[in-house]
């Protein structure tokens, strides 16, 4: 059996299946992304809930895994050279464990980079402009008389969608026929953003139809039902 015991975050988070990978999470867009890649590939888990509402993510038990204090992390019994390894940062996640899985990643070099360069489009753009788009029109932002803030992200969301209608006119994938870690990085936060962030209608989604189909696809799939559900608050 595996120890963790040299990690601190085992003791707020005692592992009952300490072999297995374990999963410090919730069910948020970043969540999400990598309880989707768990579900698709198969790879034997535990999730942890991380509760924001009681502040378990500034605990130094968290702390220790993850610095930055966000979710998700993972803790991998069975890492490189059969070493434990802590991970945190949802991209480098999802890379770890394509490359761990062998799956949803293209064969080849150039498949690879040009994966690797959507999941960026998705972390440097979609995720925080959305999120600015989110707080400006559910949260907080929306006690501001002056709208050009939620305008702006308005329109730099919109700027994202169409980049995404393009890419995806004639392909079933971001990377065509191929389902790779950048549709499940880049579909949980349009998720959020028509749902939780109820901001469909402000983007104008119905100008981004393959989008919108690609979405639906995304949804329907089974690993993806039970990954939006992990882990439970």
């Amino acid at each position: 059996m595996s120890d963790l015991s040299a990690f601190p975050v085992t003791r707020k988070w005692p592992p009952r299946h300490p072999d297995r990978l374990q999963l410090y999470s919730l069910p948020t867009p970043n969540g999400v992304k990598v309880a989707v890649m768990l579900e698709e590939s198969g790879l034997a888990y535990e999730g942890h809930a991380v509760n924001f509402q009681t502040g378990d993510q500034l605990s130094p038990e968290y702390a220790s895994l993850n610095p930055y204090r966000k979710i998700p992390a993972i803790l991998d019994p069975n890492g490189p050279d059969g070493k434990p390894l802590p991970l945190f940062e949802s991209g480098a996640i999802l890379i770890y464990l394509a490359d761990k899985t062998g799956q949803f990643m293209p064969p080849t070099a150039a498949g690879r980079y040009e994966t690797i360069q959507w999941l960026m489009f998705q972390m440097a753009g979609i995720g925080p402009l959305f999120g600015q788009l989110g707080y400006f029109h559910k949260f907080a932002g929306r006690e501001f008389e002056d709208k050009r803030p939620r305008d702006h992200y308005v329109e730099e969301s919109r700027r994202l969608l169409g980049v995404l209608d393009g890419r995806l006119t004639d392909r079933t994938w971001i990377m065509g026929e191929l389902y790779t870690i950048a549709d499940m990085a880049i579909f949980p936060w349009i998720r959020n953003l028509v749902g939780y962030y109820a901001a469909g209608e402000l983007v104008g989604m119905a100008d981004f139809p393959h989008v919108t189909r690609a979405f639906h696809a995304f949804g329907a799939r089974p690993a993806v039902m039970r990954g939006i559900l992990i882990p439970g608050r």
